[in-house]
């Protein structure tokens, strides 16, 4: 009993060495509550872009393989301090980028224009990795949780045109497929799968227990699939001519540089270097009882602009922290390096298989949009809690309430900016995030502090 108990300890230790059942189940615990949000951001993309099917496998195939490069030098710092955070984190492509992302891709820029972004980005990350005690004081929870919830809402109307079959999803692109069913945009079979994905989601995220519970998303497009399948919604003719293992290609869709893509893509990732330091005070006070030191928090944010700067070379999309990942260890106590280390090395076997990512590209848009709603919902409210870490003032709701109310207000109605130069509406009018985020943390130094009552 000795033996064993000690055995299980080494879970709970950084460096610890669990036996190979334990350290399995657990990765795979970690697979399964962060794959879909990984690949989900780069089949809207490629939708958006309009990329052939041999370009989106490429595309889903490096978000994943750099996911798991990203993951690894976290996991096993160059230097702390200096590169890598060594602290238990997977990472995984962001939803916070994907408002932006849609808007360059829908303008044209193409995917060569957000690497090209994105790698604008990974500098100025490292940047704000190596000033992060400067910085941080202008990125209160308050200001966090504003971008935080503004992500969240602007995210919406993506979700509902996906439940709504997606706006690409016409008759010519379902013959070109060879679908038996014409699904167009808006058709009750569309809506109809859309829901009971939904359904299904909530019912495992509400009564499930253990993985079922964590795996809520999958197994709820899980059922979604084969609803699918049903109406004739998939076709699996790419599935056969995809290959059974790929290295990443060098820039396969080239590389752009937009100045206003430039200005929106960096801006966010100033802000999520500083959200960044939520995940890994969360993981660090969860996992180890202490608050993050400075070298971990300064080497976690250099490393994760540094590793978004090599990402943007094989073609994947931004990464960041994933909170679902750190919730766990929250939730279990789990710290093992080994455990994360196989979580990265199942992520990096399904990048580096093509047919997978093959499969991926198979999932129905109306699928994606009914577990996607929930995904969305959950960020607003994760905004919202931050925001509300401490008690609403008529301070507090003004910056929150104006920076969302301008953000979206303008992004729901881009004629508004229509007069304006177009490097000027791409940068503030095409994504809520950036114009919000410039007006929470404006606000929040101009407006006079409330004195606090004794």
């Amino acid at each position: 009993m000795g033996v064993e108990q000690n055995k299980m300890d080494e879970l709970f230790k950084w460096d610890g060495k669990p036996d190979v059942a334990p350290t399995i189940s657990l990765a795979l615990q970690h697979l399964v509550a962060m794959i879909i949000g990984c690949v989900t951001p780069a089949i809207i993309i490629s939708n958006v872009a309009g990329l052939e099917i041999g370009q989106r496998i490429i595309l889903i195939q490096a978000s994943l393989t750099m996911s798991a490069i990203c993951t690894f030098f976290q996991l096993f710092p160059l230097k702390k301090g200096v590169f890598g955070a060594g602290l238990p984190m997977i990472l995984g492509i962001s939803f916070a980028y994907l408002p932006s992302m849609q808007a360059i891709a829908g303008e044209g820029g193409g995917v060569g224009t957000i690497v090209g972004a994105m790698m604008v980005g990974g500098i100025v990350a490292i940047i704000v990795g190596i000033f992060v005690k400067r910085i941080r004081k202008f990125f209160p929870p308050l200001i966090t949780g504003t971008v935080v919830f503004t992500i969240g809402l602007s995210l919406y109307p993506t979700a509902v045109n996906y439940m709504a079959g997606g706006v690409a999803n016409n008759a010519e692109l379902i013959a070109k497929k060879g679908l038996t069913t014409a699904l167009i945009y808006g058709s009750w079979q569309n809506w109809l799968v859309a829901f009971i994905t939904l359904i299904a989601v909530m019912c495992f995220s509400t009564f499930g227990k253990g993985v079922f519970k964590l795996a809520s998303i999958l197994l709820g497009m899980v059922v979604g699939y084969l609803v699918a399948l049903g109406f004739g919604m998939i076709s699996f003719k790419e599935i056969g001519t995809a290959s059974w293992f790929s290295l990443p290609h060098f820039l396969p869709f080239g590389v752009q540089f937009s100045v206003p893509a430039c200005i929106s893509i960096g801006l966010l990732f100033a802000i999520n270097s500083i959200q960044a330091i939520g995940d890994f005070t969360a993981t660090t006070m969860g996992g180890f009882n202490r608050e993050p030191s400075d070298d971990e928090l300064r080497g976690g944010i250099i490393a994760y602009g540094a590793t978004n700067f090599l990402t943007a070379f094989f073609g994947g999309l931004p990464t960041a922290t994933y909170s679902q990942n750190v919730g766990i260890v929250i939730s279990n106590k789990v710290v093992a390096r080994r455990v994360f280390a196989t979580t990265g090395l199942f992520i990096l076997a399904c990048g580096l298989c093509p047919k997978f990512s093959a499969l991926l590209t198979t999932i129905p848009q109306c699928v994606l949009g009914g577990a996607t709603i929930t995904v969305f919902s959950t960020i607003a409210m994760t905004g919202i809690k931050l925001i509300t870490q401490e008690p609403l003032t008529a301070r507090s709701t003004t910056v929150v309430g104006l920076a969302a109310a301008v953000g979206v207000g303008i992004a729901q109605a881009p004629a508004s900016l229509g007069q304006f130069p177009t490097s000027f509406t791409m940068i503030f009018g095409k994504s809520p995030v950036v114009l919000a985020t410039i007006i929470a943390v404006f606000l929040n130094i101009v407006l006079p502090k409330e004195e606090k009552k004794a």
